[in-house]
């Protein structure tokens, strides 16, 4: 009878989930579909528009997924060069030793940081250097939020990256020593191509991590609701859009924010989707 019990409540459990995440997607989909209905699917992702005039609004999402792009793809870029030499240290060149655990820890501790904390120092400090190095006019910016957020997943991604350098079977690794390879000639021949789809996934999902984020980029990136020009330019991401104009949205306006919002939702949830595909195929390597 208790195993009855208990089989039923696990049952219970496991459908929760999917029934929450398909009364997200249903709730998001009707609330959204006043702007879609009202400038057209396509029309409302293409359009650069943004008038929220009595009598003349129009919405458009183009500058928003632009900006969420920039700040993202930007973020990665300058992500790798820092997070991929971490991994390294810390799966590969000192395993097992105290420094690894220590840097291994201090990774571990700045990738639980909320969010916001970045954003405070973002503002008060780095804002300012941007501003006097000629990388900003206004401080605020592309390139700003995208340098914190890229900041922000280097934890993420040299966590994630380094679990797959440490699966490198050591056998494979001796036998490579043993015929006379190098420390680096054994990470470019063996470790990367035996670990390199599941780095590859931890970069996905660092990609999926930056892109909804939200509360740095709203103080960082200058939220201006037009298309970025350059990177030294200010704009706004399809989250910082709804973290600051939700609040006072109604009618059609709340309505395409919240098709932004499902815009979000299904490029976030894809992009997860194939990282963690990913990731199991790189752990049945």
């Amino acid at each position: 009878m208790q195993d009855k019990i208990f089989r039923v409540l696990l049952i219970l459990s496991a459908v929760v989930i999917p029934i929450i995440g398909g009364g997200i997607v249903y709730s998001l989909t009707a609330d959204a579909s006043g702007a879609f209905e009202h400038f057209g699917f396509w029309n409302f992702i293409f359009s650069d528009d943004w008038v929220t005039t009595a009598g003349k609004e129009s919405y458009g999402a183009l500058p928003f997924i632009t900006g969420t792009l920039l700040t993202t793809i930007l973020a990665l870029l300058m992500c790798i060069p820092f997070s991929l030499p971490v991994a390294l240290f810390t799966g590969e060149y000192f395993r097992g030793k105290k420094i690894a655990a220590v840097l291994g820890t201090v990774t571990d501790l700045l990738a639980g940081i909320p969010s916001i904390i970045y954003g405070l120092w973002g503002f008060y400090v780095l804002r300012n250097v941007f501003m006097h190095l000629n990388l900003s006019p206004q401080g605020s910016g592309i390139l700003t939020a995208a340098f914190v957020l890229a900041i922000m997943i280097v934890p993420y991604a040299a966590s994630l990256s380094s679990e797959f350098i440490k699966m490198v079977p050591s056998d494979l690794k001796e036998g490579a020593y043993a015929m006379g390879a190098t420390r680096a000639e054994v990470i470019q021949r063996v470790v990367f191509p035996m670990a390199g789809s599941g780095i590859f996934s931890a970069y996905i999902l660092a990609i999926g991590r930056a892109l909804g984020e939200t509360m740095t980029v709203t103080m960082l990136i200058g939220n201006t609701n037009q298309m970025p020009e350059t990177l030294r330019t200010t704009g706004n991401t399809m989250a910082s859009i709804i973290a600051n104009q939700f609040g006072e949205a109604d009618g059609l306006k709340l309505s395409s924010l919240i098709a932004i919002g499902l815009l979000l939702f299904l490029i976030t949830a894809v992009i997860n989707m194939i990282g963690k595909i990913l990731i199991r195929k790189a752990r049945h390597v």
